[in-house]
């Protein structure tokens, strides 16, 4: 007998004791009849209720079971198909509770299994990708979505075995080649000029694609720099090689005059750029007349070199039979540009120069002249006795071109009243004609000209110390000014100089 029974027929036992002992005690209280028919249906209502709840219990969890193991059983048989897998034999003579049990137990292992199988593919999958990159190849033909099944993935394996074998032998084969193809181009002094060429020479070997076509075309390649590699072809080299250099000896002066051109036509740009950085002005060391006494120098030989290389050329070109080129292009047709360009840049430099000039002078009109110190130079007035003498002896020279510079440039300067220098200091200083001095040089007064007609009159006129030539110092208003200046343009004869305002010049 099982102990459960045995523990029901005691709870039996049990409730037929409390049940006995409950009408002892009625009687013994002297309850009557009816109220113990009542107390005892209590009793068993009680009782029965207790029973019917934990039946209903025991009937849920039997349903939960049942449950369980069908939907276990489903997915069971789901996951055996997609793992190629025979289904899961059941022990019919287990209990419900046990065979929910198995086959939940089951199929844990299965989903196991299939997560494991997946993560297998995943792996071979990159793998396989990775190499038929490198080997420029189809991937193997397997779908990433279902399971596969151990022999797929056993025959996978290999498959990627096989590849890498394929690779590290393509990789050996390449390198070996590439070798061969770069020791021949060096020996040849030939650059890669093909994209497949460039590819094998200047790329990493990682990213060559080791294609069977393209081991085939290294194979090719191989081939030609081999043939070209050969004694005939070194002969041929070898006799262009002679040919040139007799060629160059046969012409060697038109060729060192090219490149004396471009030599002294560098030099030329430089000095030209020197020539108009205001910063040469404060070099002590001579080297501003060296370098002006070079260009001009250079400006009368270019044109005489160009003269000579143009009769080379033409009798080289008659010769040859075919146009002289530098650098692909005709000599003295790039000589032509190169002057076209240099005097367009001049032009341009000196419009630049001529509308700043423009604008400081409508600037000068309408706000007045502004004190402008050169920078690190000393004013001509200054009070070396050398350098004042020699500007009294050019005054009258000095004044005319003043006036003829404001004329051209149809500028009124009001200048502040002037006191005449002491009888003294004016007998005292010898007087020196501009003949008699060392005359300018041409290449200076040359770069000159174009700053005599646009040049401060403020900063030539004050040659002494004691003329202040401060628009501010003559009008103390600016209407004061404006009335001169219009007394100035009405008159018939517009003076240079508004003389009401000069007591000595």
């Amino acid at each position: 007998m099982r102990k459960s029974e045995v523990l029901a027929a005691e709870s039996v036992a049990c409730l037929n004791k409390a049940l006995c002992h409950l009408k002892d005690i009625w009687e013994e209280i002297g309850i009557p009849e009816e109220q113990r028919l009542e107390r005892t249906n209590v009793v068993k209502n009680h009782i029965k209720d207790l029973l019917e709840r934990m039946i209903a219990e025991e009937e849920n969890l039997r349903k939960r079971l049942m449950i369980s193991i069908e939907t276990c059983r489903k997915e069971l048989s789901k996951v055996c198909s997609e793992l190629q897998l025979p289904a899961f034999q059941e022990e019919r003579s287990n209990s419900m509770l046990q065979q929910e049990k198995d086959i939940r137990t089951f199929l844990e292992a299965m989903l196991k299994e299939k997560s494991h199988r997946m993560q297998t593919l995943k792996v071979l999958i990159e793998q396989d990708q990775d190499l038929c990159d490198v080997l420029c190849c189809d991937s193997f033909c397997i779908s990433d979505s279902s399971v596969p099944s151990l022999e797929q993935l056993e025959r996978y394996r290999e498959h990627l075995a096989a590849l890498a074998a394929e690779k590290e032998e393509r990789r050996s084969k390449f390198v070996e080649l590439k070798k061969k193809i770069i020791l021949c181009m060096e020996d040849l002094d030939q650059l890669p000029e093909t994209s497949f060429e460039k590819d094998i020479v200047c790329e990493e070997e990682e990213a060559f694609c080791l294609s069977r076509e393209n081991i085939d075309s290294l194979k090719i390649l191989l081939h030609q720099v081999l043939h070209d590699f050969s004694e005939e072809l070194l002969s041929l080299h070898d006799a262009e090689i002679l040919r040139l250099k007799q060629h160059y000896e046969e012409h060697k002066d038109l060729f060192e005059g090219v490149q004396r051109w471009e030599e002294s036509w560098r030099l030329f740009l430089e000095l030209e750029k020197k020539a108009t950085d205001p910063s040469r002005f404060t070099n002590r060391g001579g080297n501003l007349l060296k370098e002006e006494k070079q260009r001009t120098d250079l400006l009368k030989s270019l044109p005489k070199l160009e003269k000579k290389l143009k009769l080379q050329v033409e009798q080289w070109e008659e010769q040859q039979g075919r146009e002289f080129l530098v650098g692909g292009q005709k000599f003295l047709q790039f000589v032509g540009e190169q002057w076209e360009q240099h005097r367009l840049e001049k032009e341009r430099e000196k419009q630049e120069r001529q509308l700043k000039k423009s604008k400081q002078t409508e600037e000068d009109m309408l706000y007045g002249t502004a004190v402008r110190t050169p920078t690190k130079r000393r004013f001509l007035g200054s009070a070396t006795p050398c350098k004042t003498r020699k500007l009294n002896g050019t005054s009258s020279t000095t004044n005319s071109t003043i006036r003829s510079a404001l004329s051209s440039a149809h500028i009124t300067v009001c200048h502040s009243p002037l006191s005449r220098p002491p009888i003294s200091a004016s007998k005292g200083a010898a007087v020196r004609t501009p003949g008699r001095g060392k005359p300018p040089h041409p290449a200076l007064l040359e770069r000159n000209k174009e700053n005599i007609g646009f040049g401060n009159p403020a900063a030539v006129v004050s040659s002494s110390p004691q003329r202040n030539h401060s628009i501010n110092s003559v009008a103390s208003t600016y209407s004061e000014f404006a009335r001169d200046l219009c007394k100035a343009s009405k008159s018939k004869c517009t003076p240079d100089v508004l003389n009401s305002t000069i007591t000595h010049l």
